[in-house]
């Protein structure tokens, strides 16, 4: 009888906060649907006063005066181009003795002592190297107890620029 009397009681109690969440849902609802009518109303009669308040004619509008441009860029000139802007950026110079293809084992092999053959025949001139492009061909001096190179044929200019594009 006690199950009976607790099935009974959470029905009641169940039933009883459906109602009172459901009347509580209705009140929310109307003071909302009240307070937005009223919020909207004004607002949109505030703005349609503004508008005609502040309406133009033809008489209030003047034209604003428009300043041409005048195109003052200069223009690529693939013939002569200004290379004033390159002089001073640095490049990496390399002089290239010669070289020659290895396979892997081989490479692998190589300890102190080991001779490489080069492509290249004792006395002729090194390849000089700007960024990886030929500019000239050298010998070997020494400078100060240092190596350098004396330059013997130099790629003219014209030559250089056009390998530079």
């Amino acid at each position: 009888m006690s199950d009976e009397n607790n099935d009974d009681w959470a029905a009641a109690l169940e039933e009883s906060a459906g109602d009172d969440w459901a009347a509580a849902m209705t009140e929310q609802a109307d003071s909302e649907s009240e307070s937005d009518d009223d919020g909207w109303g004004s607002a949109l009669e505030e703005q349609a006063a503004a508008d005609s308040e502040n309406e133009l004619t033809e008489d209030d509008i003047q034209s604003a005066p428009l300043e041409y441009l005048e195109d003052d860029s200069v223009g690529f000139d693939g013939e002569n181009p200004n290379l004033e802007v390159i002089m001073d950026i640095p490049v990496n110079i390399a002089m290239e003795v010669g070289s020659t293809e290895i396979a892997i084992r081989n490479l692998l092999q190589l300890n102190q002592g080991s001779v490489i053959e080069l492509d290249r025949l004792a006395g002729e001139p090194l390849d000089v190297k700007v960024n990886g492009t030929l500019i000239a061909h050298g010998e070997v001096v020494m400078v100060n107890e240092k190596f350098g190179i004396r330059l013997t044929d130099v790629v003219s200019p014209s030559e250089r620029i056009k390998r530079l594009r």
